[in-house]
């Protein structure tokens, strides 16, 4: 995702889609783990994918409390 559309997510938005990634990590460690990934970057780019979701999901958390 990009940096513009993560920022108009909101957070129960942030929250359903870092499960969502959560969740595609797993399985694609497990069929790794089973057989090579032709594209093994893919596990690479699903957890940056996370900790920019987390990142967002905490920057408004701060936000609200202000």
């Amino acid at each position: 995702m990009k940096k513009a559309d993560i920022k108009g997510l909101s957070a129960d938005e942030l929250k359903n889609k870092i499960q969502e990634e959560r969740t595609n990590l797993q399985r694609l460690k497990f069929a790794h783990a089973v057989t090579p990934l032709e594209n093994p970057s893919q596990i690479r780019q699903g957890r940056k994918s996370i900790a920019r979701l987390l990142t967002e999901l905490r920057a408004k958390e701060l936000a609200n409390e202000k």
